[in-house]
């Protein structure tokens, strides 16, 4: 690159302002706004405003560079007229310019108001045969299809393309409406055979067209799922109106309570997994078979069941000595036992705690310390009468299979009084 401090821009010294640009790739014959704010750029189309309109377009290699140089510059650009310019408030400009030729740069000229350069004109190298119409007509078969599967380009763009007869323009017209890379773009600009840059761009239309049509293929698979996915839920919505002709609207809105009360239930991990399966089970089923019922029913039970609530233990074993001797008068020997095993339970307290096991005949207060334990202790009190029980399923459960199962008298006692750390006597042994 030479420097110059007063060029003469001259179609005698064919010296030309030059504009570099970003992204952009202008071909001839094509009219192009461009919005321009660098200084040396805004004076270069200022140059050729006052001389003969006529500028020099060359791409930048990246568009990262605010001050290129001969380097940083492709060689090939094309020669534009500049038809109109617009400053804006900010202070860019807005210019519309016109390709007309292809042109390679001979030389580059820095000064220090602007870019510019000296260039020789390139002619497309093409004879009207046999084989470029043949090859004009392909391209154009093939834009077509890619304009009927790329919705972002204009179908009226076919009919001003069906008056060109220049196999060169219609090629650099084509290859604009084209989403193609920098460096492609520049590729094609610097073909100057015009059977190779139909041939490029032939080979550039079919692999789009088949990206295109795997696209269409996605989004047709997308909308039939979704048009699937509508059609369920209007077959839902006939079907809760025909439940609701029917009376049978209250079903769902019980499914929907159910799963509201599993999520507040604040279950552990495993008991929410089986609650959520037992309920996408219910949701299958009809509301009047019996098997409904069964999982309704353990359903029910899971969500009832105090997960997370507890009392807030009392281990205040003075408190805990006043409130046995105010209750019984008496029994010196099982209240010091009693205070003994309150105090190792305060001491370690992670240790499971053995079975206190009171021996008596019937009257002499077992049950009532049973109570006053838990009240020293701030736990709910839980009296299990085990007399007369033959079956041990009546203490577990029983299992879901029988008729009329139900959950063993533990799960049922924790359930009435609402909290998981209850104390439990069991009487009658």
């Amino acid at each position: 690159m030479t420097e110059s401090s007063l060029p003469v821009f001259s179609a005698e010294s064919g010296l030309l302002p030059l504009l570099p640009l970003r992204d952009v790739v202008v071909y001839p014959h094509l009219v192009i706004p461009l919005f321009v704010g660098r200084a040396k750029s805004v004076k270069a189309l200022e140059i050729a405003s006052e001389n003969n309109k006529q500028i020099l377009l060359v791409a930048q290699k990246s568009p990262n560079n605010d001050d290129p140089d001969a380097t940083d510059l492709y060689e090939v650009g094309t020669i534009a007229t500049v038809l109109q310019m617009l400053k804006l408030p900010d202070g860019t400009v807005k210019v519309l310019v016109e390709g007309i030729r292809r042109a390679r740069v001979i030389e580059f000229v820095e000064t220090e108001e602007c870019f510019a350069a000296r260039a020789e004109d390139v002619e497309d190298a093409a004879d009207p045969d046999n084989e470029s119409q043949a090859l004009m007509r392909t391209v154009f078969t093939q834009f077509d299809q890619y304009v009927k599967l790329n919705k972002k380009i204009p179908p009226e763009i076919l009919t001003s393309l069906a008056t060109i007869d220049d196999a060169g323009r219609l090629a650099d017209t084509i290859t604009a409406h084209l989403t193609l890379k920098l460096e492609e773009k520049q590729k094609i600009l610097e073909m100057f055979s015009v059977v190779e840059r139909l041939e490029h761009l032939l080979n550039l239309l079919e692999a789009e067209i088949d990206i295109l049509q795997v696209e269409k293929r996605i989004r047709g698979r997308v909308k039939r799922q979704m048009e699937k996915s509508q059609r369920e839920y209007y077959l839902n919505e006939q079907v809760k109106a025909i439940q609701k002709e029917l009376g049978e609207q209250d079903e769902n809105a019980d499914i929907e309570e159910l799963e509201k009360r599993i999520k507040d239930a604040r279950m552990p991990k495993e008991a929410l997994v089986k609650a959520n399966s037992e309920l996408k089970k219910l949701k299958l089923m009809s509301p009047m078979s019996a098997e409904a019922s069964v999982v309704r029913n353990y359903i029910e039970t899971l969500v009832s069941l105090p997960w997370k609530k507890k009392t807030k233990i009392s281990k205040d074993l003075g408190a805990a000595e006043d409130i046995l001797d105010a209750d019984h008068y008496g029994l010196d020997k099982v209240k010091e036992r009693i205070i003994e095993y309150l105090a190792v339970q305060q001491r370690v307290d992670k240790l499971k705690a053995p079975i206190l096991c009171l021996v008596g005949p019937p009257g002499v207060g077992k049950t009532s310390l049973g109570q006053s334990i838990a009240k020293a202790v701030n736990r709910k009190f839980v009296r299990m009468a085990l007399g007369g029980v033959r079956d041990e399923s009546e203490i577990r459960g029983h299992r879901r299979t029988y008729i009329g199962s139900m959950p063993g008298k533990v799960l049922q006692s924790m359930t009435k009084v609402g909290v998981k750390n209850p104390l439990f006597l069991l009487d009658e042994v």
